[in-house]
């Protein structure tokens, strides 16, 4: 299906998009797509390097007549989330993207498609290689691990870049232009905990919660998705009460950037309240698919036996831990009084795993106010540390503050309506994009953040419009013949 890509327009962008996504690429694990950037830039014979941390610069003058314009620095992350469908065989680190499509969308076989931010890495590679695009002198910045922990852009040191705008192509709806973003700080509790053997006369149980939508933490947390981690939680926590279950293992979610789309758990449960049992947790079933009927149609949760485990859980470990995971805010915490209608602070439960007498709780939590991001973040904190675990908070980086006087808005802004005849949507978004943590070491550079539509971000089902690509193509190309002039 690649080469039915290749031939979508605009070309130029599309066969960019399938080279890169030949290349594996998933974050923390980037030295092929790094050197595939670096042979990138030199065979262009343009300036390519890389800075200590692994970020690809490559920068190429302007055409002419546009020598007095400003520099223009465009900017993506060169990793990809690396989620897939449980059924899928795919891995990540050997292989290239198999993508396909679908009507007016570019999806993948059964895995992410690697279009946030690859959609923009492809654009700035088909603006570098291009002869014919009129544009100021640009400086090309692909960042690497962007999807979990930023530490590309992070570790970018001041007085590297030269640009005096910033464009990141990495917001997912074409009619916006973002002006700001969340911060954001991991949440990790791990305990360890007594392994006790399983009494006779137990019987065992799998419980599997799958066909949640899942999707980006930050981007989609307001929709109402349903979290398999707190959805298992919430059977888990019925069958302790009444049947006084005993939890060998747990294994839900995996990225904390992604809400957790699928829960795997292995219980016992007295031979004499087997029967009660699955049938008090179908019932609950059915009262959770109600309850979500029309955000999460797909909703599947199978229970079934399975060979009797030799060990579990302590009980007090199992109660205390269960309960924690209950109390554990999930979701939208707050709205912004900012901004209308946007998400001011959330929490994703991302990862829970409980095996082999330790267990491990992963959390990311947002928010464009760092106060109020700290304070949940605490709150979190206490919880988990009541079930005797022990909470680090690591990885904090700033959000993204709107600047609604931004020169680059302003030419953004005219230019949609000019080209597009409607007024773009000016907005801050709750996602974690780099630019507050590249603003940090360059407080003099303007702003912005646009790009195509990109539906699903983070799971299986991700997406790109071909239309929106088009549009989006157009729309930069328009930018930069605008960018203004240096000042004398």
């Amino acid at each position: 299906m690649s080469k039915e890509v290749r031939q979508l327009e605009p070309a130029n962008v599309w066969n960019k998009f399938a080279d890169l996504n030949a290349v594996p690429r998933p974050s923390k694990k980037e030295e092929r797509v790094i050197q595939f950037m670096m042979d990138f830039g030199t065979s262009l014979g343009l300036e390519t390097f890389k800075d200590e941390v692994g970020n690809v610069i490559i920068r190429k003058p302007a055409t002419s007549g546009m020598e007095d314009r400003k520099m223009v620095t465009l900017q993506s992350h060169l990793d990809m989330v690396h989620q897939k469908n449980s059924d899928t065989v795919f891995d990540f680190d050997v292989q290239g993207i198999e993508m396909k499509i679908e009507g007016d969308w570019v999806k993948a076989k059964g895995t992410t498609l690697g279009a946030d931010n690859g959609m923009g890495v492809a654009a700035i590679m088909a603006l570098l290689e291009s002869d014919t695009v009129v544009h100021p002198a640009i400086e090309a910045l692909f960042t690497i691990d962007e999807e979990t922990g930023m530490t590309g852009a992070m570790g970018l040191k001041g007085g590297v870049l030269q640009g005096e705008i910033l464009l990141n192509l990495d917001t997912e709806e074409d009619d916006e232009i973002d002006i700001g973003c969340a911060g954001g700080i991991d949440v990790t509790a791990t305990r360890k905990y007594k392994e006790v053997t399983v009494p006779k006369n137990h019987m065992a149980f799998s419980i599997t919660v799958k066909g949640l939508q899942g999707g980006h933490s930050g981007m989609d947390i307001h929709r109402g998705f349903g979290n398999a981690n707190k959805l298992m939680n919430r059977l888990l926590y019925m069958a302790c009460v009444d049947f006084n279950i005993g939890v060998s293992e747990i294994n839900g979610g995996s990225l904390r950037n992604a809400i957790p789309r699928e829960s795997f758990a292995v219980v016992v449960v007295e031979e004499k309240h087997m029967a009660q049992f699955e049938n008090e947790i179908s019932v609950l079933v059915e009262t959770i698919k109600d309850e979500l009927k029309y955000t999460e149609p797909q909703l599947e949760v199978r229970v079934g036996k399975v060979e009797v485990p030799t060990l579990m859980m302590d009980s007090d470990a199992q109660q205390k831990l269960i309960k924690a995971i209950y109390a554990a805010k999930n979701g939208v915490y707050a709205m912004s009084a900012a901004m209308e209608d946007l998400v001011e602070t959330s929490n994703n439960i991302a990862r829970v795993i409980v095996k082999d007498g330790l267990v491990e709780i992963m959390c990311l939590t947002r928010s464009s106010v760092n106060s109020a991001k700290l304070d949940l973040a605490n709150s979190l904190k206490c919880a988990f540390e009541l079930a005797g675990c022990e909470v680090t908070l690591s990885g904090d980086y700033p959000g993204w503050n709107p600047n609604p006087d931004s020169d680059i808005l302003k030419v953004l802004e005219k230019k949609y309506e000019n080209v597009f005849g409607d007024s773009a949507n000016v907005v801050a978004c709750h996602a974690g994009l780099e630019c507050g943590i590249l603003g940090k070491n360059y407080p003099d550079m303007d702003m912005i953040s646009f790009g195509p539509t990109i539906k699903g971000a983070h799971s299986p089902d991700e997406r790109v419009s071909i239309p929106s690509v088009q549009k989006f193509w157009k729309f930069l190309l328009e930018i930069l013949k605008d960018i203004p002039r240096k000042e004398k």
